[in-house]
């Protein structure tokens, strides 16, 4: 391989030839050798986008010329289109706690782009990285693509979610099934009433991650190396803030309590945790779906999902509810991830958390799962399963557990005593009691309606 000679304050080191990046780049692929998983394109993207957003408020603060700030922000915007940017950012997610890599990788390689791009010197640290230290712009680089995700991809996949899940139930709300507690026989309920409880969890997790989007959206910039903005402007956070907001079409802002923002990843933790919150409604979607769809002969059999593709090696035939399946696996994965973040988030040592990378890549992961896999779930599993009508009116039929309708008029015992009858001897509950109470088959008709019992109350 063809290489190049590049140096920094320690010295001097082989750089591919060809590479845009510099020497600090380079130190930090010699020494990273840890996953060979690069930082997120995410992260990157939004790193690369402040530093646009930096150039153009020191340029409004007369600190840059503004010439200089557009050719940075120029460079960004280039860099930004071209299907292969990710090849110029080797740095390995296990690398220093602070991002310092990351943050100067970012750097080398604009000034490289932008030297070209005006006939000049773009240097680096002086230009690029002006009013600017890996402490507040790797942090505020987390809550700025974190914030990105959601609103452009998470967000949208789970609204998408819940206009599937509504739309299906309204299809469904004719076929009564049997509920079911602790795996249990239990009063029947709508297929509706089902799918809209799974809507309503999705929307309370909409609404809760919308609840962090302001704290998410403020940011760390400005406070440098520790919080007290030493060689940035006293505007520069405000001017920085809006800048980035005009860009991006999100509105940030400046933390209140910039030492916070530097020293804590309080935030991502509490965003992480919501997260982690959304994989366990997630995860119980999927379950009731591999729990309806179980069979078809020996399970419930209550629905049949989308047959996508064939179930096993081995045994012909067999067809797997195979979306649900990685649901539960995304669920898990976003579970250890936030295990991962919490961690993370306790190593804010004094005025610097020093898990920054790992805390990036670990939200931006679940992020970026949870939404796609928002959007198989709701395309490939809900709007396409049909409904085995013949299994429902089987299994209401022989639930023994209806007679519970009867509780006020012939008191629990009663009822617990034709529940056994009709259960061992495989008959109807309705035959039962129409032997063993005085009420009448007509009557008796009426109150273990299964469409009337899923409506409640007291007849």
């Amino acid at each position: 391989m063809k290489t190049r000679i590049e140096s920094d304050s320690m010295g001097e080191l082989k750089v591919p030839a060809d590479a845009l990046y510099g020497a600090q780049t380079q130190r930090a692929v010699n020494n990273f050798p840890v996953s060979g998983r690069r930082m997120p394109e995410a992260f990157i993207r939004a790193l690369l986008m402040a530093k646009s957003a930096a150039a153009q408020a020191n340029a409004e603060l007369g600190l840059l010329s503004q010439d200089l700030a557009d050719g940075i922000s120029a460079t960004v915007t280039e860099l930004l289109a071209s299907d292969d940017f990710m090849q110029h950012f080797p740095v390995d997610v296990f690398q220093t706690g602070s991002g310092t890599s990351s943050n100067m990788n970012a750097n080398e390689v604009l000034a490289v782009l932008a030297s070209k791009r005006l006939g000049e010197t773009v240097n680096a640290n002086d230009h690029i990285n002006y009013g600017q230290s890996s402490n507040d712009i790797i942090p505020s680089s987390i809550h700025i693509s974190a914030a990105m995700e959601l609103h452009e991809r998470l967000l949208p996949a789970l609204r998408h979610l819940v206009v599937v899940i509504e739309s299906k139930a309204e299809t469904v709300d004719h076929h009564i099934k049997t509920g079911r507690t602790h795996l249990m026989d239990a009063m029947p309920v709508r297929m509706s009433q089902s799918l809209l409880s799974w809507a309503t969890q999705i929307k309370q997790n909409i609404g809760l991650i919308e609840g962090l989007c302001p704290s998410l959206q403020s940011l760390a910039q400005g406070g440098t190396a520790v919080g007290t903005g030493i060689n940035a402007h006293a505007d520069f956070a405000a001017a920085f803030s809006r800048k980035l907001s005009q860009s991006v079409g999100i509105t940030f802002t400046p933390a209140d309590n910039l030492f916070c923002h530097i020293g804590t990843q309080d935030i991502a933790v509490a965003v992480s945790g919501q997260l982690k919150t959304l994989a366990v409604s997630m995860l119980k979607i999927a379950n009731d779906l591999r729990w309806m769809n179980s069979g078809p002969l020996a399970g419930l059999g209550e629905i049949a999902l989308e047959a996508l593709q064939p179930g096993s090696s081995i045994m012909p035939g067999k067809v797997n509810p195979v979306i649900p399946e990685a649901t539960a696996m995304v669920a898990a994965q976003v579970i250890g991830n936030d295990a991962a973040i919490t961690i993370g988030g306790q190593s804010g040592n004094f005025e610097l958390n020093v898990m920054l990378p790992m805390i990036a890549d670990n939200l931006l992961g679940s992020i970026q799962l949870l939404s796609n896999v928002s959007l198989l779930l709701a395309d490939k599993a809900i709007a396409s399963f049909t409904v085995n009508e013949q299994q429902l009116k089987l299994a209401l039929s022989r639930n023994p557990i209806l007679v519970t309708a009867l509780n006020p008029i012939i008191g629990y015992l009663k009822a617990a005593e034709i529940a056994k009858k009709a259960y061992k001897q495989g008959r109807a509950v309705i035959d039962v009691a129409d032997e063993e109470t005085d009420i009448g088959r007509a009557e008796l008709e009426k109150l273990l309606d299964p469409a009337k019992l899923t409506r409640g109350g007291i007849e």
